[in-house]
């Protein structure tokens, strides 16, 4: 039986980033992202991702042991391009060029515990929802909408449309993650703290609302806040799904105010360098103690 902290369940992807006229292709996912957060923390880790194996060298790209990533074969890997419109990278607009097969019940390997099983999708259709049922009985569901909102459109343009499932999931899910843009599509609201409520009523039981300013936490309680301290953007990409990851483990030793904290600082020192976090545990400690008034 191999044990995990957090198994992390979703595609890798050959990304196609275009800003300012320049394209830079490199591998992408928020599999990728995601685990090596939690990996560079020091919580065991596990992966189950899926793309064609004609593309099996994009596993170098991954920071965790190889032993701990179960692989799946498909006919397609999936394959984002991403064409940014603002300095900051907040506005882009993105086409899905290839998916891969997606994931159910039977792709689960056997042999594994987690404490937490994060649905870490890019596309709405990644996941077969009954998943989510099923590992809920198992450990913590931790779950990024991202995967259940964003759909192909018209020329393959990636769109955010409600997850009209949302109601009978919502309930299985103890951490749920989003951003601005996608708390609104869910909830019709702007107002992030409004969208958190509305989520937990539904059922979730923990709401992480990313944005460019600040990361949003509800309980159904209290509301937790945290600013975002960046001093460049050139890492943006990967940037929820880092907090995400790291929140979720951190959470499994930590409150919810120092488990954000944390989160918060490490996105931020991720943010200022290109790829997946690459970092430790001292460096986000230091980073707390110098931008976030924590002597």
């Amino acid at each position: 039986m191999k044990n995990y902290h957090t198994f992390i369940i979703g595609h890798i992807s050959l990304d196609e980033n275009i800003f300012q006229s320049e394209v830079v292709k490199n591998i992408g996912g928020a599999v990728l992202y995601s685990s090596s957060a939690s990996n560079a923390l020091g919580y065991k880790t596990g992966v189950l991702t899926k793309f064609s194996l004609q593309h099996k060298g994009i596993l170098e790209a991954f920071t965790i042991p190889r032993k701990d990533i179960f692989i799946l074969d498909s006919m397609h890997t999936t394959s984002i391009r991403n064409i940014y419109h603002s300095a900051d990278r907040e506005k882009r607009t993105c086409f899905a060029l290839s998916i891969a097969e997606p994931f159910t019940i039977f792709d689960l390997p056997k042999g594994i515990s987690a404490e937490i099983y994060h649905f870490a999708g890019l596309i709405a259709g990644d996941f077969d929802c009954e998943m989510i049922k099923f590992l809920h009985t198992k450990g913590k569901i931790a779950l990024d909408v991202q995967g259940f909102l964003r759909t192909i459109g018209n020329n393959q343009e990636l769109v955010f449309r409600d997850w009209m499932e949302k109601k009978d999931y919502l309930p299985y899910v103890n951490y749920l993650k989003t951003d601005a843009a996608e708390a609104e599509v869910m909830t019709g609201t702007t107002d992030r703290k409004k969208a958190a409520k509305i989520l937990y009523d539904w059922g979730a039981k923990e709401i992480l609302i990313t944005h460019n300013q600040e990361v949003l936490v509800y309980d159904g309680k209290k509301y937790y806040a945290c600013p975002l301290k960046p001093r460049n953007l050139s890492g943006r990409t990967g940037r929820g799904d880092t907090c995400f990851s790291a929140y979720i483990t951190e959470r499994l030793n930590r409150g919810i105010e120092e488990a954000l904290i944390f989160a918060s600082a490490l996105v931020s020192l991720k943010m200022e360098t290109p790829g997946p976090f690459k970092g430790n545990r001292e460096d986000v400690e230091n980073f707390i103690h110098r931008y976030y008034d924590r002597k």
